[in-house]
């Protein structure tokens, strides 16, 4: 498993490994320096790397500081075979003194290694498969402490990296000629069929329609996010100075890889300085010669940089997405994220990494991919429009916490909309007009007009507390995931943060961020709403949402598999890194600390003992740390609800994550077109297991809070706050309306309608019911 290191051996070398990596041309180079940096820095008399053959059954010494270098290349061995070959085996760092005396020793005479009386070995991974072993020696006899061992640690997993990275390129040349020629004549037939279509459909062809990620309304021109690389009107150009496009390139190159390497460029406004990107396995082809002449040729034949970039990469990922093997095929993703970062800095403007539109316009794109999500220019931004249904929820997330009308799983989007054309995008119904009527423009735009104006009432409730008719006080605090979501929340008068989810920083990064710029992230965000409550959710991968340098195993349902605080107990060092910049982050303010998929007793004492190990570790390296942290767990899945009273003698509050305890209790995948109409947030048993977390753990003086959908439905907002919960977190941009609706809706009503419902047995019968009620109540929108 991928760890982080806390010496800074393991910092300080990553960087030179980095700035190693662009002064090889090629893998044996690479892995020569590599070996050679390692034993100096880890002051060891051998460092070798064992790579695995095409076999996956025999390792084989591809490079050694410290042996012979006649055993290079030559000395093999089976997994399983030796002390190194167990450390494959295993799956784990081997540490033994006098290895010699071991029964699982072997003698390589080739490698002279008699003399040597220490071994370390730590084995490489991919995808969970065996890829290789680093091993360290020493001729006096020495005990690898854990500091090393996971500085150690930390390297292999870099150079798993750049091994995986290499052979990739060399999947690209061997396929590449063949590849081109399918790819161009597909090409071909594929715009032939386009066009017939297009001018068959455009005659007919002026709406399309698709699924309300967030509602809204918006008027203005299409920008057309290209599935590849970017905008598609900032590509080509007409008159090309082919001596001034290679500059052009050479120069966009080296700023790419130094963005990469030093971490000194930032990401976007949305994301402090110290996330920007780090690609470690993205250097090698940003250095590969084969990469860089395929570009000068393009540009030599009379083409701009930009079309190179675009032409070159493109042919790249169709050799990717042609590979039989799915992981292969997903690299794709990799040598899109390359193309656009280069194309950033070719086009862009000095370090400015935004991708920039030309105007107010409305985003149309296949997909919102992380990088998307950390480099656009959401100021500029009036809709989203996407043809995939974002599975993993980014768009979704992303619109609903900037209050961005967006519309996904819309067909033939790409194929019907071109730049620049009119659009309205009525996020209220899913309905998108490709340029319509002066009458039915003219509407919307009377719409817009009102919709603003409502927007403008709604203001006034910014500052306001929120509080029932009869003066019941509810706290309402915002969702957020970004820097960004900041401004977002304190402009729609979040008091506090209910849920900051801090994936989205590991996201949009090419490793796992250290624990400083952890500390610096979620610092800014506590001094940003002093003297309010700011809840940091630990680390919540798998399922649907995946880190680009983190590949889970293949599962058949990964929602109920190796996912959120189960990979976090799994990888404790990267764990512990988060917990102690969290803590670390609680000097500046009011720090909750929220432990997510708690599903036993377990898990949450697990994940108290890493707490302490972060406590004690800050106190040993002395630094300031707040050490009076409330500690809380999210109720997700059903086995918690029955352990809440037990719960309550661990933890200090609860947080009611109802969009997965739905699902789960419901056996419903709400994502599920053929399944999604039985998720019902006011099933009866729904009802009465939130009922019952809440009166538990208020009755044990715990607090809770609920951060799901239900909270911005009136319609279950009203039974919510009649069982007796107080605190909410949402979407920022619902919480003025929210606090309007509580002008209307007294406490009596809402636990007199609890009482009523309490009764029903029929989710329709409690949904008519609601209605009518809600009818009754003044709204406040």
């Amino acid at each position: 498993m991928p760890r982080i290191a806390k010496s800074k051996i393991g910092v300080t070398t990553l960087e030179d490994i980095s700035a190693l990596i662009l002064q090889s041309h090629d893998l044996d180079e690479t892995l020569r320096n590599i070996v050679n940096l390692v034993a100096r820095r880890m002051h060891t008399d051998v460092c070798s790397i064992y790579l695995l053959d095409e076999d996956n059954e025999t390792l084989r010494l591809q490079a050694s500081k410290g042996l012979s270098r006649k055993a290079v290349g030559k000395v093999t061995l089976r997994i399983g075979e030796g002390l190194t070959g167990m450390a494959a085996q295993k799956r784990h760092a081997i540490a033994i003194e006098e290895p010699q005396d071991h029964p699982s020793y072997r003698y390589f005479k080739e490698t002279g290694e008699e003399k040597f009386h220490s071994f370390l070995g730590i084995p490489l991974f991919d995808r969970n498969n065996p890829l290789g072993v680093i091993v360290l020696q020493t001729k006096t006899s020495r005990q690898f402490s854990k500091e090393e061992i996971s500085a150690l640690s930390t390297i292999a997993f870099q150079i798993t990296s750049i091994v995986v990275n290499a052979r990739l390129l060399d999947s690209i040349r061997q396929h590449q000629e063949e590849s081109q020629r399918v790819s161009e004549a597909l090409a071909m037939a594929q715009q032939t069929i386009t066009d017939v279509e297009q001018a068959t459909e455009n005659s007919h062809q002026n709406t399309l329609s698709g699924v309300v990620a967030y509602p809204g309304v918006a008027i203005g021109p299409a920008a057309i996010l290209e599935e590849r690389l970017g905008f598609a009107d900032i590509l080509h150009e007409e008159q090309i100075d082919i001596a001034n496009e290679s500059k052009k390139l050479e120069s966009a190159l080296e700023k790419t890889c130094i963005q990469t390497i030093f971490l000194e460029k930032r990401v976007a406004e949305r994301l402090s300085e110290n996330d920007a990107a780090i690609f470690h396995t993205h250097l090698m082809i940003l250095e590969d010669r084969s990469f860089i002449k395929k570009l000068q040729n393009q540009i030599s034949n009379g083409h701009s940089a930009a079309y190179a970039l675009e032409k070159t990469v493109a042919d790249y990922i169709e050799v990717f997405q042609n590979m039989e093997d799915p992981y292969l095929r997903e690299r794709a993703a990799d040598m899109e994220d390359i193309g656009r970062r280069i194309l950033a800095n070719l086009v862009g403007e000095g370090t400015d990494h935004v991708l920039h539109l030309k105007h107010p316009s409305i985003l149309v794109a296949r997909q919102i991919l992380p990088s998307d999500m950390a480099t656009l220019d959401n100021e500029q931004i009036l809709a989203i429009v996407t043809e995939v249904g974002e599975k993993n929820g980014h768009a979704i997330i992303m619109a609903k916490s900037m209050g961005i009308p967006a519309i996904v799983a819309v067909r033939g989007a790409l194929k019907n909309i071109a730049p620049e054309d009119s659009l309205i995008v009525d996020a209220n119904t899913g309905r998108i007009y490709i340029n319509p009527l002066e009458t039915v423009k003219d509407e919307y735009l009377r719409l817009q007009v009102d919709q603003t104006r409502e927007l403008c009432r709604l203001e006034q409730y910014r500052d306001e507390p929120a509080m029932t008719a009869d003066g019941q006080r509810i706290i309402l605090r915002a969702n957020i995931g970004l820097i960004s979501d900041i401004n977002v929340a304190k402009r729609f008068g979040a008091e506090g943060v209910g849920l900051y989810r801090t994936e989205f920083p590991y996201m949009a990064r090419g490793d796992f961020p250290s624990r400083e710029d952890q500390y610096e992230l979620y610092s800014r965000v506590v001094k940003a709403f002093a003297g309010e409550t700011v809840t940091i959710r630990t680390l919540d991968i798998g399922g649907d949402k995946g880190l680009p340098y983190f590949s889970p195993p293949k599962e058949d349902n990964p929602f109920m598999g190796w996912r959120s605080v189960r990979v976090s107990l799994d990888n404790r060092d990267i764990f512990q890194t988060q917990i102690e910049a969290i803590l670390m982050a609680g000097c500046h303010g009011q720090v909750k600390l929220l432990f997510p998929m708690i599903s036993s007793m377990d898990e949450t004492i697990a994940c108290l003992e890493v707490i302490e190990e972060a406590r004690a570790n800050l106190t040993k390296e002395g630094i300031e740390f707040a050490d009076n942290v409330p500690v809380g767990v999210m109720i997700e899945v059903p086995a918690a609800v029955r352990l809440v009273p037990r719960l309550a003698n661990k933890v200090d509050f609860f947080a009611l994550g109802t969009n997965d305890l739905v699902q789960y209790l419901l056996a419903t995948d709400r994502n599920n077109p053929l399944v999604s109409k039985y998720y019902d947030p006011l099933h009866p048993a729904v009802l009465q297991v939130l009922y019952e977390v809440t009166d538990t753990a208020l009755s044990m003086g715990k607090g809770v809070s609920l951060c799901g959908e239900m909270a911005t439905d009136p319609l279950t907002l009203l039974l919510l706050i009649g069982m007796g919960l107080r605190e909410f977190s949402m979407p920022a941009p619902f919480i003025p309306r929210t606090k309007a609706f509580l002008k209307g809706l007294s406490l009596e009503t809402a636990c007199k309608l609890y009482t009523e419902i309490h009764r029903m047995d029929s989710s329709t019968e409690i949904r008519a019911h609601l209605a009518e009620i809600l009818e009754d109540i003044e709204l406040g929108y």
